[in-house]
């Protein structure tokens, strides 16, 4: 067992941000840090797709020195906070700013009515503190460390008092029991240390840094993290953009268009990105409910060294466990299956390091608990 990944096992990973977020790899953390701790002379990682940036918060947690990317407004900041930032540095501000924060007086304004009374999101009461907070981070203009901070503890806040089942595509037709509470700024869960955060393309992003290894999580099927996720991107941008629908999506979510979405196009996105990386490793996860087969993935992969996948059986999100309903609250289709797969795959130009990988995460990962 190499040290980084004896460091690896023995660690107590952290969560990161702690939203619900459909494709969060909370459960499959202890298998990734164990499997890139494995590869030989691997100390900078690339999170290429970092979303919630849990796994590049464990894998910094675990001792390596982290990039986390991701072109979205909301997972930069994210990232920013639970890469980036570095708690001894930050912690004062931080819990001043949050004081700060708690103190103002509640004031609706645009989130109040689009995510309140147009739709049904939060609680007003709530949607009021959440309007107040975010004007008064805009009027402190904090440094950017500290803001995304700020932003990362509200969207946390927010999260905890909100009706619904994880995405942000629709509300619950009653309000749930925890939109009745309070929202309460918490500090999140900082690591110390230096970590950076990018908001790039995955492309540009690969060719930006020079690491070791390469993690990538990219989108698996046709729904958009913009979209399941806009009202995120509305509170850190908090530009007020124009929203449609009984979901009061930003207008920007009908043009918006990721090929990593889209069944035709996301063969070739990937190769592009698998191309422009740099890095001897490289390690991918990605759902068996998406749209490119273990099988095609395995022929794009081939080209770039030897190969192994190793597969996790888990629970769906609880949207798919709970069944799929319509605007009027009535319940359309059937619950056809309630767990999946997460396939890693694990790439490597060097010969002989994939089975020490392999052997490394068969003996210290037992199947994840729902």
């Amino acid at each position: 067992m190499s040290r980084r990944e004896g460091q690896a096992a023995n660690n107590v990973l952290g969560l990161g941000a702690v939203i619900k977020y459909i494709g969060s790899k909370r459960l499959l953390i202890e298998h990734l840090v164990t499997a890139i701790g494995a590869f030989d002379g691997v100390n900078r990682v690339l999170d290429l797709f970092s979303g919630t940036s849990r796994v590049g918060h464990a894998l910094k947690k675990a001792g390596f020195e982290v990039f986390a990317n991701d072109h979205l407004s909301y997972a930069s900041t994210i990232a920013r906070c639970y890469v980036e930032a570095d708690r001894d540095v930050v912690l004062a501000d931080v819990e001043e700013g949050l004081r700060r924060l708690s103190s103002v007086t509640p004031k609706a304004g645009y989130f109040t009515e689009t995510f309140c009374e147009k739709a049904r999101y939060f609680q007003p009461k709530n949607g009021a503190r959440i309007d107040a907070m975010r004007e008064e981070i805009d009027r402190m203009d904090p440094p950017p460390v500290l803001r995304a901070v700020l932003l990362t503890s509200l969207m946390e806040a927010a999260d905890r008092v909100d009706s619904t089942t994880g995405v942000q595509m629709a509300y619950l037709k009653q309000w749930s029991k925890r939109s009745n509470k309070d929202l309460e700024l918490r500090v999140p869960d900082m690591l110390p240390g230096p970590g950076h955060a990018m908001q790039l393309d995955a492309g540009e992003a690969a060719q930006a840094v020079d690491v070791d290894l390469v993690y990538l999580d990219p989108p698996y099927n046709q729904h958009s993290y913009m979209g399941n996720y806009h009202i995120w991107e509305t509170l850190v941008r908090w530009d007020a953009p124009e929203a449609y629908g009984i979901a009061q999506k930003r207008l920007e979510c009908r043009s918006y268009k990721s090929p990593f979405n889209s069944k035709k196009r996301i063969h070739d996105a990937l190769r592009s990105t698998f191309a422009a990386i740099r890095s001897p490793y490289f390690v991918v996860s990605f759902n068996n409910e998406g749209h490119v087969s273990q099988q095609e993935m395995e022929e794009i992969l081939t080209p770039y060294g030897e190969l192994r996948v190793v597969a996790v059986d888990f629970p769906r999100y609880v949207g798919a466990r709970i069944g799929i309903y319509n605007p009027s609250g009535d319940k359309v289709g059937r619950v056809t299956h309630t767990r999946n797969k997460e396939l890693i795959y694990l790439v490597s130009t060097l010969p002989g390091q994939l089975d020490q990988v392999t052997d490394a995460i068969n003996a210290a990962c037992p199947p994840p608990m729902s």
